[in-house]
């Protein structure tokens, strides 16, 4: 279940209101903590599995006390020096941003718990919801479904509008960011709440065992498909979250996908791939790979094409797959893969770093109009 729903249930076996801190962005360093949360009641215990941590502790604290007071939110900024950033895991110093809101545990029909429990249920069924909260004005506001069905408002249709393709964006990444919307007056954040992506493997020979290894390092829900029992095996895998065994084009077909999940065909035997693909291509995954050669991919491409799968499908299909490191050994081509998987999926070319225009440290995005760091995939 999602850590906010864990606190969210802890808080009301302890405390009637409290107050919810969120850190929604950092300027002047490196973004690595947004979503970060810290609940405080109203005797001041925080309760939560993540802490903002050192001397944003105590202000967030304070603030709280006088957001539970006035029953109205408040967007924290707090300048850190650098032995203070240092503490927070950023790279210098600058400022955090930490939006406080209070939740009115004892009433359900609270605007905020409203959502979340919307939120809650889409989890519960094994899909995606972005919260959206507009920083003048706390919230959650909005809330943008996969589907693209929304909930609330940001009290202007061209802003919902604008939220709900941004939200539909971040969704693929499962990113938290702040953003700047409409002319760049209005800053929202916005964070990604669901089950954690699904990577599916197809084939459980040598290359499938760092690919699992790696997934699960990078928070996702591995499962190993294979129609060999003596290859898809709990020993072989004892990280997957499953290991099936059948016809790999029957499992694919029962699996549920999402707009991130991301598909992997190590089999490299034709019988396989081809009915594989087919299932695959028919959701709309992030990313779809194949091992092979280019010669084996395009004799594969060319049978769909012929079979009738548009072009624009075929497109999706990365094969060879993964990107050009120089890989050699197992391990090195899946994290090849995944690496690729994951440009894809944040609709990055996978380039260098100092050689990309517009930003210069991971996971950092040119600055809108309105200031906050924001992202997008």
């Amino acid at each position: 279940m999602d850590s906010i729903f864990t606190d969210l249930d802890r808080m009301r076996g302890t405390a009637r209101r409290v107050a919810l801190a969120t850190l929604v962005a950092t300027r002047g360093t490196s973004p690595k903590k947004e979503g970060a949360r810290m609940w405080v009641d109203e005797e001041g215990r925080i309760v939560g599995a993540v802490t903002i941590g050192g001397c944003v502790d105590a202000k967030v604290v304070e603030e709280a006390e006088r957001v539970l007071a006035a029953s109205s939110p408040k967007l924290l900024s707090v300048a850190l020096g650098d032995e203070e950033a240092f503490d927070l895991g950023l790279t210098c110093a600058g400022t955090v941003d930490v939006l406080v809101q209070p939740l009115d545990l004892d009433r359900p029909d609270d605007p905020a718990l409203v959502l979340f429990e919307r939120i809650r249920a889409e989890a519960d069924a094994g899909r995606s919801a972005v919260a959206v909260t507009r920083l003048d004005g706390g919230g959650p506001n909005l809330v943008v479904f996969e589907d693209g069905s929304v909930a609330g408002t940001l009290g202007e249709e061209a802003l919902d509008a604008q939220a709900r393709t941004r939200a539909l964006e971040l969704i693929r990444t499962g990113a938290a960011r702040t953003l700047a919307l409409g002319d760049g007056a209005v800053e929202a954040f916005f964070e990604v709440h669901g089950p954690p992506p699904l990577l599916a493997v197809f084939g459980a020979g040598q290359l499938a065992q760092p690919l699992v290894a790696f997934g699960k390092e990078l928070g996702m829900r591995v499962v190993v498909v294979d129609g060999r029992p003596r290859y898809a095996t709990r020993e072989r895998f004892p990280q997957a979250d499953e290991v099936l065994v059948g016809i790999p084009s029957e499992i694919a077909a029962s699996l549920r996908y999402g707009t991130s999940s991301i598909v992997v065909l190590v089999a490299h035997d034709y019988k396989y791939d081809i009915p594989v693909l087919r299932a695959v291509l028919e959701h709309d995954t992030a990313y779809i790979g194949m091992l092979g050669s280019r010669k084996r991919g395009k004799a594969i491409l060319e049978f769909l094409a012929d079979a009738g799968i548009e072009p624009a499908a075929l497109e999706r299909i990365h094969v060879p797959s993964g990107l050009d490191i120089g890989a050699q050994s197992a391990a090195e081509i899946a994290f090849s893969i995944l690496a690729e998987a994951l440009a894809v999926r944040a609709g990055r070319r996978g380039g260098p770093l100092r050689e990309r225009a517009g930003g210069d440290r991971q996971g950092a995005e040119p600055v809108p109009a309105g200031g906050s760091s924001p992202g997008a995939p």
